[in-house]
């Protein structure tokens, strides 16, 4: 198997788990400070996939490929069998590279052009979500023996990007008509799907939508309709210390009241809570300013201006509403100061942190941020000429060993702990 892409020369395989403190400290002292990176723990992403089994065993996971399309990533969830959630024909183009069959692929973009509907036929990516009539008669056109999963709208209270704005129909006025409208047309609808919001808060709204989703299934039964696909969607916690355990409690519950016949199919598609944890981003502090009160001389506020940004990694703060929470490291101490941190562009728009309390940095000082994975990657760019972080992957020994007899990876993509080589990801 195709493990990494080219851009990414070796993972470094280590003996017992991945340290991640250990190895920023090491790369810190080895490393220029000009450019920031990332630390990938590749492990995590095993982890985190092993913990939705044993919590939600019903419940297949299709990877939300925005969420972060590093190759490592999708290169290591279909060696673990998972499958994919892809929403354009870039992204079902790089999960079909990696050898993943179509069938483990749901094109779950409910409003998909034309060129990007007549690619998935013509690669047998069949199965693909929908909330109008619009959608429906392009896709019966372009392909018209898709597996239909129709699109409900049941948006959780609280979410960090709520979505329901976009997409999905109303589950008791408009999702009966539609049903009617795919019966007319003699199209195959399979499934019913929901997408609580991403970054989700309010996890009981899981067991509604689920409730909405029988009625449908009862529905479409009355027009000879035998549904057995029901996708449950996104919204899953992700970050450190963030927990599963509630959701999948209320999932299966839900499960079990609604849909006890083993027979139908559930899916889902969580982006954020396989990456959020896996990757940390360790930034220096490349300018400072200290503004000063000008009637009594002291200081008010320091400024920090910092090799990454909003254009970049930090665009999660504009685009997933994220609220980004710094580590320093080495031993700053001693008075406290009103801070804020700035990102490196012209742009005043490059603002990370507003204020926050913080010890006095200096010039060359590392500044690392954690839960960097999900959101960061996909969206970056190299405004103004800054680059963009290098990512540098690392796996432990056993869990290689255990990918490898799942699926056998190709060992020039991996460095053992004989080697010399650092591993880097661009």
């Amino acid at each position: 198997m195709k493990f990494f892409s080219p851009d990414c020369e070796r993972v470094q395989i280590v003996d017992g788990q991945v340290n991640v403190p250990a190895i920023i400290d090491e790369l810190t002292g080895t490393l220029s400070n000009e450019e920031p990176f990332y630390v990938m723990d590749i492990g995590d992403i095993v982890r985190k996939h092993q913990n939705w089994i044993e919590k939600m065993p019903r419940v297949v996971p299709h990877y939300a490929v925005k969420c972060n399309d590093a190759e490592v990533v999708c290169s290591t969830l279909a060696a673990l069998g998972a499958s994919f959630d892809c929403a354009s024909k870039g992204e079902i183009s790089k999960i079909l590279g990696l050898g993943v069959a179509p069938e483990r692929i749901i094109f779950a973009n409910p409003m998909k052009p034309s060129s990007h509907l007549r690619y998935a036929n013509a690669n047998n990516v069949k199965t693909m979500t929908f909330d109008s009539d619009t959608e429906l008669h392009k896709i019966r056109k372009l392909c018209p023996d898709a597996k239909l999963v129709l699109r409900i709208r049941c948006e959780a209270e609280k979410a960090q990007c709520p979505l329901g704005k976009k997409f999905g129909c109303d589950p008791v006025e408009e999702a009966p008509r539609l049903i009617k409208i795919v019966r007319s047309l003699d199209m195959d609808l399979v499934g019913i799907s929901f997408h609580v919001g991403s970054g989700c808060a309010d996890f009981p709204v899981y067991y509604k939508a689920i409730s909405y989703a029988r009625d449908l299934f009862d529905y479409a039964a009355t027009l000879g309709y035998e549904l057995n696909l029901l996708d449950i969607g996104g919204g899953f916690p992700g970050d450190v210390g963030t927990s599963i355990d509630e959701v999948a409690m209320i999932v299966n519950s839900a499960l079990d009241k609604f849909f006890p016949d083993k027979s139908v199919r559930v899916i889902s598609e969580p982006g954020r809570y396989y990456v959020a944890s896996a990757f940390t981003l360790i930034t220096c502090v490349q300018s400072k300013r200290v503004c000063l009160n000008a009637k009594t001389g002291t200081i008010d506020r320091m400024m920090y201006y910092l090799n990454d940004g909003v254009y970049a990694s930090f665009n999660s703060i504009l685009y997933d509403h994220q609220h980004p929470q710094p580590k320093l490291i080495g031993q700053q101490g001693g008075k406290v100061y009103d801070s804020t941190i700035w990102g490196p562009t012209c742009d005043a728009l490059d603002q990370l942190i507003e204020t926050i309390r913080m010890p006095e940095l200096q010039i060359d000082d590392w500044v690392v941020f954690e839960n960097m994975g999900a959101y960061t990657i996909p969206v970056a760019s190299p405004f103004n000429g800054f680059p963009l972080p290098k990512i540098y992957c690392y796996i432990s020994k056993d869990t290689w060993e255990m990918l490898n007899n799942m699926y056998p990876l190709e060992e020039e993509n991996f460095c053992f702990p004989s080697g010399t080589e650092i591993a880097v990801c661009a």
